[in-house]
């Protein structure tokens, strides 16, 4: 494991190397804490914890106190990456006032290092104000989950023309505001290549094929935790809701049956404990 904290222009040096960036979510102290010593580059507090850890149907509900909430464990936890806070819908569209305050909630409060919005060129103003701020921002376009429904659902972008040359003009306007990173997602990989190698900032994909700069998933779709559905994009590199329900199941049966816990998993005194106890009476003596 490195130690060094990795800053944002390590990030984007990353990109004239040649080297892959990785970029996961987490949104407490434990995940983060193993994402961490496994030297992953990036941790993403994404606003997606509304879907996989508190249950709402898309990632709209989710609050600014929910995410400074969460962005505050993974930031206890974390000493070598870069730490996004992800800003949730109606954060940082009402006003440019308001989306400067709520963004510095991440860096003052939960010790982000950057937050990242969703949007193309109709948020750029509010990128570039603040960039200019002092607060380093991540770009969000293609697929854009608090306002896929505008976008017809869950469905991959870019696949015409028209849209694709949208979200290309998209990407060079949010680097010209001052954009770190750009994540793109859900978008035809000859198109995240075409972005990829057409701005000098980093290019994160999740859905978006081999040449983007770096990879991001949800953790817990990584892993196997989260069953409602598993998008395409996906690896599942493990299972571990099977294994976990295994293990819930296996203590409840033992408890039920009066083998947990055993003597290896208790506590013993010295002594008699018969002198302490009137049994007849049940009192104290």
């Amino acid at each position: 494991m490195k130690s060094d904290k990795i800053t944002i222009a390590e990030i984007v040096s990353l990109k004239k190397a040649g080297e892959k960036i990785t970029m996961l979510t987490a949104y407490d102290i434990g995940f983060a804490a193993v994402l961490d010593r496994a030297d992953i580059d990036i941790i993403l507090v994404g606003d997606s914890l509304g879907m996989v850890v508190l249950g709402y149907d898309s990632t709209v509900p989710v609050t600014m106190e929910e995410m400074l909430h969460h962005a505050k464990a993974v930031g206890r936890a974390v000493n070598r990456a870069v730490v996004v806070g992800d800003m949730p819908f109606l954060s940082y569209q009402t006003s440019t006032y308001e989306a400067i305050a709520n963004a510095g909630r991440f860096l003052k409060e939960a010790r982000c290092d950057a937050v990242k919005v969703e949007g193309g060129k109709e948020i750029c103003d509010t990128v570039e104000a603040m960039v200019r701020a002092g607060i380093p921002v991540m770009g969000h376009i293609g697929l854009t989950p608090q306002t896929a429904s505008q976008l017809g659902g869950y469905k991959v972008q870019g696949k015409d023309a028209e849209p694709a040359r949208k979200l290309l003009k998209a990407a060079k306007a949010l680097e010209k505001a001052g954009a770190f990173s750009i994540v793109l997602e859900c978008i035809p990989d000859t198109l995240a290549q075409a972005i990829t190698e057409s701005i000098s900032i980093p290019t994160i994909g999740i859905g978006a094929g081999i040449y983007c700069d770096g990879q991001v998933l949800v953790t817990h779709d990584l892993v196997g935790l989260f069953e409602k559905f598993v998008p395409r994009f996906v690896k599942q590199y493990a299972k571990l809701a099977p294994q976990m329900q295994k293990a819930v199941t296996a203590f409840r049966d033992e408890v039920k049956s009066g083998a947990f816990p055993d003597k290896d998993h208790s506590y013993t005194m010295q002594g008699d404990i018969g002198g302490l106890l009137d049994k007849k009476n049940k009192k104290i003596k």
